[in-house]
């Protein structure tokens, strides 16, 4: 007979905090966040790992944190941010463990995991989540790697300690991005079916570690199903070229998938690469040459600095000229919302570069910069101060207004560079190149189109 569970609840402070956050992560950074198979997700109370692949550092296990509110949520992360005393203190309220590496803290170190894994092991055994990422480490591409096996030594421990009477669930779970290092985009959370451990129980007390391999290939095969895996490295940014792009977008309409609804286009590319896979295992000199030529394209777009878009739109003068007026137009209003927003453009930029060198963590250091400096000082400070000087009222206006500012100000940018990108394609100087780019994008479309039957 299993005993019911009670998590610790949050402090009200903590809970504030999330609430902030999500604000900052899901409101403001993102411009949607989609949630794929909540009903898979065990119910409160459960011993549940939380078991995902990670591309994306702080953003993966921050979003799905902010999508499970209704639990407790604990993860483990690199020891090194932990060295602040004062942001160790922060990271463990918040539900963070460090996980020392023999590779960067030193074979001395890595005896601490123990208290880690203790702490991890009795988060579970009062019904609490741990979130975990047995690649151990993030991809800079969408790929999957191997896993290790940590992750289940917690939930066999936590299982023992149960005198192996309760179940402790594995939650599949995979972080898809439409883009990684830009904000206003969109992601997806896809949850698979739990693979409860109770069902191996007897076979992992006569062979723990043999047992825990032969799960951990289940946990990495669900995972895979669930993701975009490009395997294929030799080729990947051809595929990824491809994908994102005009043939995607062809291959997803073609298939009854929403190409502009990142969960149905998730699943269109799947399908696009799992045949480009098979095209190249059937014809490998000719994908060989469209990979080729892809790449050509894939340069000359970057080179003249434009982007697939507009051989699908095709634009001509008279559209330019339009949107060049509604630019014109709509300037006053740019101008009166980047005035309040613009540190939380200009404040990561200043940093960004000097600062962050692996650029997988990019969109971590985005949201971290926003939340503690950006957003106080663009948000909360003139709030206070409109408060004081004006009223009540006006500074709640302007709390309201403020979202609505960032979003009008940021879409403003993006579509002046769209409309840059629009007069170099339609130039006459560039033509002659433009020309050439189309005939090259139209013949690996056809290649491949023959291909792929």
């Amino acid at each position: 007979m299993e005993k019911n569970l009670k998590p610790r609840d949050h402090s009200l402070p903590l809970k504030a905090f999330r609430y902030y956050l999500q604000f900052v992560n899901s409101w403001l950074y993102f411009r949607k966040e989609h949630v794929v198979g909540v009903e898979n997700v065990p119910v409160n109370g459960t011993p549940c790992v939380v078991v995902s692949n990670h591309q994306n550092c702080l953003n993966d296990p921050l979003s799905v944190c902010l999508n499970m509110t209704d639990r407790r949520m604990n993860f483990i992360a690199r020891a090194n941010v932990f060295n602040n005393p004062i942001a160790a203190k922060f990271l463990r309220t918040l539900g963070l463990l460090p996980a020392y590496r023999m590779s960067h803290e030193g074979y001395a170190a890595v005896s601490k995991n123990k208290a880690m894994m203790d702490a991890a092991g009795q988060a579970l055994c009062d019904g609490e989540t741990l979130m975990m990422f047995p690649e151990a480490g993030h991809q800079d591409k969408r790929w999957l790697g191997s896993f290790k096996i940590g992750y289940l030594k917690i939930a066999f421990d936590a299982a023992e300690k149960f005198n192996f009477e309760h179940d402790v669930m594995i939650l599949p779970s995979a972080n898809h991005y439409s883009n990684y290092h830009h904000a206003r985009t969109d992601m997806v959370i896809r949850f698979g079916k739990p693979i409860s451990l109770k069902p191996y129980y007897e076979k992992y007390k006569e062979e723990p570690r043999a047992t825990m391999w032969e799960i951990n290939e289940v946990v990495r095969e669900a995972i895979k199903e669930l993701m975009l895996n490009i395997e294929d490295l030799e080729h990947y940014k051809q595929i990824d070229f491809l994908r994102e792009t005009g043939y995607g977008r062809k291959f997803a309409m073609e298939h009854g998938f929403n190409f502009k609804y990142l969960p149905s286009r998730l699943l269109s590319d799947q399908k696009l690469v799992s045949a480009l896979n098979d095209a190249y295992a059937e014809h490998p000199e000719e994908m060989e040459k469209v990979y080729e030529d892809t790449a050509t394209l894939h340069k000359g777009l970057k080179d003249l600095k434009i982007r697939d878009w507009l051989f699908i739109r095709n634009p001509k003068w008279p559209m330019a000229a339009l949107r060049g007026l509604g630019l014109i137009a709509l300037l006053p209003l740019f101008i009166l919302s980047i005035i309040p927003t613009a540190l939380l453009f200009l404040i990561p930029k200043i940093f960004l570069k000097a600062w962050i060198k692996d650029k997988m963590f990019y969109s971590s250091f985005y949201v971290g910069v926003s939340v503690f400096i950006s957003v106080p000082l663009c948000l909360l400070l003139p709030f206070v101060l409109i408060a004081i000087f004006a009223n009540i009222w006006w500074a709640l206006g302007y709390l309201v207004a403020f979202p609505f500012m960032f979003v009008l100000a940021w879409n403003y940018i993006r579509l002046f560079w769209r409309f840059v990108g629009t007069c170099i394609f339609i130039s006459r100087k560039n033509r002659p190149i433009v020309e050439k780019l189309r005939s090259l994008r139209t013949s690996i479309y056809e290649r491949l189109d023959n291909l792929l039957k």
